[in-house]
Parts: structure tokens; sequence; C-alpha cells
């Protein structure tokens, strides 16, 4: 799923918005949610998952092809754990052969 499609299922599951009105929610969603990580905050949707920004060290590294060091800077990254009920979900759909 894309961003045009969740634009897409949200009209159609909420029918008395429009496209538009569906996408500007879709959207301002989604921008309060990058906002709240670029701050360093934690977001929590309940059955869904967590977002949370996690700090990587900076470390050495080795270049796969020549074996040579490489030194990573350190740097910021997301990081999602999945909630129960989206866990639950995910394998009751692959246990009845459900198609990705």
């Amino acid at each position: 799923m894309n961003r045009s499609d969740l634009f897409d299922a949200l009209a159609e599951h909420h029918p008395q918005l429009t496209a538009d009105d569906a996408q500007a929610a879709a959207r301002t969603i989604l921008e309060a949610m990058t906002e709240a990580l670029a701050r360093g905050q934690r977001i929590e949707l309940r059955g869904f998952g967590s977002f949370a920004v996690v700090a990587r060290n900076a470390r050495l590294a080795r270049n796969p092809r020549t074996g040579q060091a490489v030194a990573v800077p350190p740097r910021r990254t997301l990081h999602f754990k999945a909630g129960k009920a989206l866990r639950e979900a995910v394998d009751a759909a692959a246990r009845s052969g459900t198609p990705r």
C-alpha cells in the first residue's frame, strides 16, 4: 500500500468525506507524526504499534568489497515495534493463507 492507496481506502471507508478531505486528513496525521519524531518524541498507537527515535553510536564498519575499515558517524534512526493486535492480525492472516 502506498500513500495514494491509503487516501483511497480512507475515502472508501468514510463516504461522508470527499477524496480531498480524506487526503488532507491523512496528510495531517502523517505530518504530525513526522514532526513529533523529528523532535525525538515517541508515538504510540494502541493496537497498531509504537515508533521511537533511537540514537546509534559511531562505529567502525567494513567495506564488504574491499574489507577496508570505514568510520560510520553517529546518527538517529527510526524504530517501529508492532502492537499486539497488529501482530495477531498478521499472524491470523498468515495462518488462513491470505496472500500478502
